[in-house]
């Protein structure tokens, strides 16, 4: 079972998470309680979803969204694109 985290600490974690610094939040965790990188992770999160819940003002920062979709259309778009120039390169030869 991990130490209890010193108040101190503990307001730095929460000043992280709300500037969402959720990785820098883990961090502090850590280094406080040597604890693992999930217990970490799961302990935080836990954390940001209560502070989320009670303080939604304070957070600054949106919470990270899946950028993935947005870089596979943009790829999807630039095949078809050049598909499409290299079918007029090849009916104007």
């Amino acid at each position: 079972m991990n130490p209890p985290t010193p108040e101190p600490k503990i307001e730095q974690i929460k000043r992280a998470l709300f500037a969402g610094q959720k990785i820098a939040a883990i961090k502090i965790y850590r280094d406080q309680t040597n604890s693992g990188l999930k217990d970490a992770k799961d302990a935080i999160e836990k954390l940001e979803a209560e502070l989320r819940a009670s303080s939604p003002e304070k957070f600054t920062a949106t919470p990270a969204k899946a950028g993935c979709v947005g870089v596979l259309l943009v790829l999807v778009l630039l095949g078809v694109m050049a598909g499409v120039v290299f079918s007029l390169l090849r009916f104007a030869n």
